[in-house]
Parts: structure tokens; C-alpha cells; sequence
């Protein structure tokens, strides 16, 4: 291959030689020639060319901050010295743009945090192309490795269950537990094992760090019962050699079982019971978060119960229809005044009629109704019943006209005394007659109670006794 900038020409020597000379002629010569050739070589524009020309290895620490170098790539351009050239990183090979590269001068840098234990080692393609002719390119893979960094604790292999007899024996040698590291010290792993401090006080169980990155658990005393305390859970801490050394709290669960006397275990109970009476964070903010959601039930229940009752209560304030009360009081006679307002009595039968009527003569009848005042004005034979329709007529007219009651229906009950009864009857209105030819005279003899009615059945004027 030709190279301009190396070597721009070539000499070459070329020689002619005549194989088959006729014997006569070979003292005139050797029948030979040479001549030199001269080769120029014409120079071309070539794209960068990266060193090393088969990919650059870089590393950088696990824990390094963004922005920190990772390593510089260079290409340069064979046509001309220093001649500009621009860099970039193929996005397809960085699509989570981990890393950055500066375009002029090349230096990678990181742009985003990393983890040993997700991606030990990123492949990325640097892109390289002339800054005076963006059609001469040229490619370089780039690896980098990631550092590790003891950033993760140890912690145990699995979640470790052992069973025990209620006859163990002291130092009985229960399960034996090993570690796991998911980072990759250089001088390999180193853990060590011991009780957590809340568990170094038990009489019952002890550790035994075998110094192989295993660990053994022994009973410390003879005879559990089961029916006391069936399950123990045992925490263990384990360090490892850092740097910086880091640790972690597993958690040995050991059951209490029935065996038989070849040491069989039979049955074994499930009631947890742990050595540390304290309560992780986690099962705390379970319990909070528990306790929270009951309390915004029974606020929830509460205001739900109160909205209902309020508004059986705006309903029952909307209901505009009239109670109809039944009073069944028996009274104490006309006397008595401190059981009902009389004049309310009187003003219920004060029509303007009675008002406006010639009373000259005769009882005064507006207190009473008028097809009584009838009666007692000399009119035979039975009650007009037409006077009810015009009252009750009239009544309702008042009631339409009247602007200040409310704007709903009155009910009334006009109740009349029936005439069947197998006793006499006691109204006076029912007696009262023009044509009746009993004399009640005899009723002023019976007393203050009786004067009343003893004025209307005897000729006279009732206001003379008072009522």
C-alpha cells in the first residue's frame, strides 16, 4: 500500500535480459540492460486516523463523580499536519448518554452515575470526522471498565430456617450460614460474623464464626419447651473488610419442634417470637399507617352520619302541612275561666251579621251561632242548613283574602250532637224552645253553677246575673 505521507516516491531499477543468445554472437556481450523508474506517488484526503488504531481501554472508578475524566481518544488527520478535527459519541452504543465527550479535544467525561453491579463494562463508538471536509470519517470503539467500590454490605445467602428437638443438648451444633457480596473486592472477600448486639445476652443460642466466610449456630443450654416459646428469631451482624467496611443484620429464624426419640422431628408450631422485643422501622410505619387509616374510616363514617341527619332535618323543617291535635280535656264548666280563654270561645261564632243586627230586644246573641239565634228569635221548625254553607262559604273567603297567613289549607271539624242517645240530652241549645212548657225555674235554686244556665231558660235578661 502506498503512503503519500511516508514515502512520496519510489526508484525502481528494471532489467532486460536476452535468454537465448546464438553462440557466435556471446563474445560481443552479456545481452543485458537495466534503467531506473521513477514512481511518484499523488496524495489523496484520507479520513482521521485514531491511536492506538485498534480501540483504546479505559477505566474509572465506581464512585466517581459526574463530570469526572475518564480517558482522552485522539485521531489526526494524514493529509495535513494539525489539522483540525471533530469528535462524537455514536449514540446508539450510549443511549442512556452515560458518558460525554468534549469535540475538540477528545476527553471523555462521565455524565451520569454508575454501578459495578448492574454493568461492569461499557462498549461505547467515538466518531472522528475532518473539520474542513465532514465527508472523511473514521470509527474507534472505546471500552470502559468500572471499578469496583465497596458500596454494598454483606448479607446472608438465603433467609435461614433451622429446627430444633425440645431435648437439644448444649452446644449441639444447629445450621451453619454463609454470606453474599455483590461487590468484587481485588483482594477477594473477608466477613465476620456475630450476634447483633440486642441478641449478645441470650442464654440460649451461640455463634461460631468458622473464619471461612461461614459462621455455625450452637445451643448454649439443655431442654426447650415448646409450649412456652415455640419459634426464636435470632439476629446476626455481618461485617465485611471494606474498605470502608460495611455490615448488615440477618435474621436466623430457629423452631422449636416435638421429636421422637431417634431425634425425628414430628410437628412444630408457627407463633413467632423474636429475641428483641424492639420492632424494626418498617413494621412501625405499618402499624402508623394502619392506625391512620382507621381513624379516617370512622371520621369518614361520622360525617357521613351527620350529612344524613341534617338533612332529615331540612326535610322535616320543609314540611308545611298542619298537625290536627285532638284535645279530650273534660272542663270545669262555664265558671272556669283558668282552663281556656272563654272570649276566644265567643269570638269563634262573632260574625259581622250578629255585629251589625238590631239587638233592641232579647238576650244579646252574638256570642252565638246563627241558626241558634234563630231559634231563640222565635223561628220554629228545624235548622236552615244553608246558614252552615254560607259560614263555611264565608270563612273561606276571609282566609283567601287574609295576605298574613300562610299560603297552605286549614282544617276545621264542625262536630254536631246527635239526637240517639238512649239519655237525655244535657245541651241547652237542644232544649231551648219557644213552644217548650217545662219550667226551669227551679235551676236559680241550685246554685252559683247553675246561674248561667238558669238565665237562658228563665224570661229575664242573662246580663242581669253576669257572665
Amino acid at each position: 500500500a502506498l503512503d503519500f505521507e511516508s514515502k512520496r516516491t519510489h526508484n525502481v531499477v528494471v532489467e532486460a535480459v536476452n535468454k537465448h543468445v546464438d553462440p557466435r554472437f556471446s563474445e560481443l556481450g552479456s545481452f543485458r540492460d537495466q534503467t531506473i523508474v521513477r514512481v511518484s506517488v499523488t496524495d489523496t484526503d484520507e479520513p482521521p486516523v485514531f491511536h492506538p488504531a485498534e480501540g483504546a481501554i479505559l477505566e474509572v472508578q465506581e464512585d466517581a463523580r459526574l463530570g469526572a475524566l475518564v480517558g482522552t481518544v485522539t485521531a489526526k488527520d494524514p493529509d495535513m499536519e494539525n489539522a483540525p478535527v471533530r469528535y462524537s459519541i455514536d449514540w446508539s452504543t450510549d443511549q442512556e448518554q452515560i458518558f460525554h465527550i468534549d469535540p475538540v479535544s477528545g476527553a471523555i467525561t462521565l455524565g451520569n452515575i454508575l454501578d459495578r453491579e448492574t454493568a461492569g463494562w461499557h462498549n461505547i463508538t467515538v466518531t472522528a470526522v475532518e473539520a474542513d471536509n465532514v465527508s472523511q470519517i473514521s470509527h474507534s470503539s472505546v471500552s470502559i471498565r468500572i471499578l469496583d467500590v465497596n458500596d454494598n454490605p454483606p448479607e446472608l445467602a438465603t433467609p435461614y430456617e433451622a429446627s430444633i428437638c425440645e431435648d437439644a443438648k448444649p452446644g449441639q451444633l444447629i445450621h451453619t450460614i454463609s454470606v453474599v457480596d455483590r461487590d468484587e473486592p481485588q483482594s477477594g472477600h473477608r466477613f465476620y460474623f456475630t450476634l447483633a448486639p440486642e441478641a449478645t445476652n441470650n442464654r440460649h443460642f451461640t455463634l461460631w464464626d468458622v473464619k471461612d466466610n461461614t459462621a455455625g449456630i450452637r445451643t448454649q443450654r439443655s431442654g426447650f419447651n415448646r409450649h412456652e416459646q415455640n419459634v426464636y428469631l435470632l439476629p446476626i451482624l455481618v461485617v465485611d473488610s471494606g474498605p470502608p467496611a460495611l455490615s448488615s443484620t440477618g435474621t436466623l429464624t430457629i423452631h422449636v419442634c416435638g421429636c421422637d426419640p431417634e431425634g425425628a422431628i414430628q410437628s412444630c408450631n408457627a407463633t413467632a417470637y423474636a429475641i428483641s422485643a424492639s420492632l424494626s422501622p418498617g413494621a412501625l410505619i405499618a402499624l402508623l399507617v394502619c392506625m391512620l387509616i382507621l381513624i379516617v374510616l370512622v371520621l369518614l363514617i361520622l360525617t357521613l352520619k351527620r350529612h344524613r341527619k341534617g338533612q332529615s332535618m331540612s326535610e322535616d323543617e320543609e314540611d308545611m302541612r298542619d298537625n290536627v291535635i285532638k284535645y279530650n280535656d273534660e272542663g270545669g264548666g262555664e265558671q272556669d275561666t283558668q282552663a281556656y280563654d272563654m272570649s276566644t270561645l265567643r269570638n269563634l261564632f262573632d260574625f259581622p251579621e250578629a255585629k251589625s243586627g238590631s239587638s233592641e230586644s232579647g238576650p244579646d246573641l252574638r256570642t252565638l251561632p246563627q241558626w241558634f239565634q234563630g231559634r231563640m228569635s222565635g223561628d220554629g221548625g228545624t235548622a236552615d242548613f244553608s246558614l252552615f254553607k254560607g259560614y263555611i262559604l264565608k270563612k273561606v273567603e276571609q282566609a283567601d283574602a287574609d295576605l298574613s297567613v300562610p299560603p297552605y289549607d286549614s282544617f276545621q271539624t264542625y262536630a254536631f250532637e246527635g239526637t240517639s242517645s238512649p239519655a237525655l240530652s244535657l245541651s241547652s241549645i237542644h232544649t231551648l224552645s219557644t213552644t217548650s212548657e217545662q219550667d226551669f225555674s227551679y235551676l236559680s235554686d241550685w246554685g252559683p253553677r247553675f246561674r248561667q244556665l238558669a238565665g237562658y231558660y228563665t224570661t229575664g235578661h242573662p246580663e242581669e246575673d253576669g257572665s
